[in-house]
């Protein structure tokens, strides 16, 4: 009796085990803003995906769109998009893409793999000015990438400081000397 009883508990929490981790990766895929072309205007729209809807029922549909509420009654045809490839146009991939490879525009540093919970990089405008990524909207990345430059998150926290708090900021330009360059010698110490 109690082995039967074992076995059946045992069989059944391996089912929910199989299930609520079918459930938990099709959530993971599909939670997160990304961004699709309109295929009403053939524009840059962010979408939210009701990623739980999508891990119960299999079926896509968006909880919010950039091009809500004027146009909520679309036929919501930009699914295919994020259905055919839901890594690609995610916001955070697709922004950890722009930065590969990408130095500071002021420390000449190289970026590095993105760590958005830690140490974020920033965007440098043409006007001097510095911006944190919740501060984008997603659906202005592409006219973002083409006018701002990549900005460590060291750099954006020295700027930010001196922007507003210019009274605390001293600046101290130090001469640049030549080095001293020592020449070979043959003596032994």
């Amino acid at each position: 009796m109690h082995l039967s009883f074992f076995a059946f508990s045992f069989l059944v929490a391996i089912v929910a085990l199989a299930l609520f981790s079918g459930i938990a990766s099709t959530w993971r895929r599909y939670r997160g803003k990304r961004l699709i072309t309109c295929p009403d205007n053939r524009e840059t729209a962010a979408v939210d995906v009701d990623a739980w809807h999508a891990a119960t029922r299999a079926q896509l549909r968006l909880t919010s769109c950039s091009r809500w509420p004027e146009k909520e009654g679309c036929g919501q045809e930009c699914l295919a998009q994020v259905e055919s490839s839901p890594e690609v146009c995610l916001v955070q991939a697709i922004v950890a893409t722009w930065y590969a490879g990408k130095h500071c525009a002021a420390c000449n540093r190289e970026i590095g793999p993105v760590v958005w919970h830690e140490r974020p990089p920033a965007l440098l405008a043409a006007d001097g000015t510095t911006h944190e990524w919740p501060d984008v909207a997603p659906q202005e990345l592409p006219k973002i990438f083409r006018t701002h430059q990549p900005l460590c998150w060291q750099c954006h926290n020295t700027e930010s400081f001196r922007r507003e708090t210019p009274q605390l900021v001293i600046e101290r330009r130090r001469p640049v000397e030549p080095r001293q360059v020592l020449k070979p010698t043959t003596a032994v110490y």
